[in-house]
């Protein structure tokens, strides 16, 4: 990466207010590119946000799409959250996890009660700093409940992070490839993604179908996951995100996990619900799973908690698999886990959702969302399929068939929308895009859950120059 001489920047290592230029030489010699941000070839250098806009140094405004892959739900420097920091920070920003502090307790009280409400089943709340680091601990907990079974179901298409054990529950062999053999890798059921699914079949006929095939995995001990001579599983729990994060924003059946749920209670095998991408209000309501009539067992949780402010994830888990006899003091621990800023906004955030009927609002705005993009569905060929719930939508990308999946255009798109040079008006601005789905050709919208009808239809706009200009290229 030939852009500055290295000679200059030894003459030149008091200088206070590095250019871009020489930012981008320190990052390619000193940087991992590990940590998974060189998606582009030159990653975008942002200097301020707000709101739903990030912008460069030049002031360009870009509107943001994807918000951090849903982590800042109530938008870039939200006042009210911003100010319980500063709070924080002036009165107790530390303090090791072997003491106590208010904000914990009654954030953990608040998640604890009204998980309650809904499931109707007392439980508590566990906390670390990570969405991968709340579901190792959840792997803990289920594996300490069923008396140290290892195996867990998880679905094709599913993600659930990138450390050790996450990724055994990912279904994507990429992450794993590199780092040696996983013997307890997931068994990974197939999930009802109906545009990809067999033709001729109802969205509630396909779930229904994935249901049956998974059941069959039951039928007898020769079928291989159950011995009905004990009546026992060889698997501990199935992981699901409700609605397929990374996966593509697949949204299944309504029908679909009260059905599933059926035949893990039929056997005894736990449900552990991922909420990190989807949780806060993302779908309308403060966990997704609460749109499909099922109780969890286990409940993850990070992202939004604290609007991407400060580290903090969570386990919610039923009473009986997280009380202090069987799951006591020093199960998992992390230094930083349960910090006072994070817990700080994070209860902060729970208060601001109680205040006002954010549900009918996000149910409001994603409705108008979705509604334009099937407008953009029927102007452009290469709009194969959109969906949506809340404000988790998707838009495949797919070549003029309408369905062959065209992962070379959705590329293109995001770069383009990265130039900055989208026009409205006499305003110039850049789109902020995010890829997902089976064959990295779905935008996975996750707009800021505050956006205005206004912003909206600017968001529209700009996807309707995109496509136009992948049409012409």
């Amino acid at each position: 990466m030939n852009i500055v001489n290295a000679e200059a920047f030894k003459e030149n290592t008091a200088l206070t207010e590095r250019s871009e230029a020489e930012l981008r030489f320190l990052e390619e010699t000193y940087c991992s590119h590990g940590d998974t941000v060189h998606y582009a070839a030159e990653p975008k250098f942002f200097e301020e946000c707000e709101g739903s806009y990030v912008y460069d140094a030049k002031g360009t405004p870009f509107l943001d799409l994807q918000m951090w892959y849903s982590a800042v739900n109530f938008g870039y420097r939200n006042e009210r959250l911003n100010a319980a920091v500063h709070r924080q920070l002036d009165r107790l920003p530390q303090v090791a996890s072997q003491y106590l502090h208010r904000e914990k307790v009654e954030l953990a009280t608040m998640i604890a009660q009204d998980a309650e409400r809904k499931f109707g089943r007392k439980g508590r709340v566990h906390f670390n700093v990570g969405g991968s680091q709340a579901v190792e601990d959840s792997l803990k907990l289920v594996r300490n409940y069923t008396g140290g079974k290892s195996l867990m179901f998880a679905f094709e298409g599913g993600y659930h992070g990138r450390t050790l054990g996450a990724s055994a529950i990912t279904s994507s062999y990429r992450y794993r490839r590199r780092f040696g053999h996983f013997g307890e890798r997931a068994q990974f059921i197939e999930f009802p993604y109906h545009f990809r699914g067999p033709k001729g079949m109802s969205k509630e006929e396909y779930g229904e179908h994935c249901v049956r095939k998974f059941a069959r995995l039951f039928e007898s001990e020769y079928n291989g996951v159950w011995d009905p001579k004990v009546g026992s599983a060889e698997y501990a729990a199935f992981y699901i995100e409700p609605i397929q994060g990374t996966g593509g924003y697949v949204i299944p059946p309504m029908n679909f996990f009260t059905e599933l749920k059926k035949v893990l209670d039929q056997h005894g095998i736990l449900l552990v619900v991922d909420e990190i991408q989807m949780g806060v209000y993302r779908t309308g309501k403060l966990w997704s799973i609460e749109h499909f009539g099922v109780s969890p067992d286990v409940l993850v949780f990070g992202k939004a908690i604290t609007n991407g402010l400060n580290p903090l994830s969570g386990v919610w888990a039923r009473e009986e698999m997280i009380n202090p006899t069987v799951f006591p003091p020093g199960s998992t621990h992390s230094t930083f886990a349960s910090n006072p800023m994070g817990t700080a906004v994070a209860l902060e955030t729970m208060k601001m959702l109680e205040e006002e009927d954010f549900g009918a609002a996000i149910m409001a705005k994603g409705a108008y969302f979705l509604d334009g993009l099937k407008q953009l569905q029927k102007r452009h060929a290469i709009v194969g399929d959109v969906d949506g719930l809340g404000l988790a939508l998707r838009c495949e990308i797919c070549k003029e068939d309408g369905f062959t999946p065209d992962k070379a255009t959705m590329d293109w798109l995001c770069d383009e929308g990265m130039k900055g040079d989208l026009q409205v008006g006499n305003k110039v601005y850049g789109l902020v895009l995010d890829v997902g789905g089976y064959h990295k050709n779905v935008i996975t919208l996750a707009p800021n859950l505050l956006i205005s009808h206004e912003e909206i239809d600017l968001a529209l706009t700009l996807l309707d120059q995109l496509f136009t200009r992948a049409a012409r290229r």
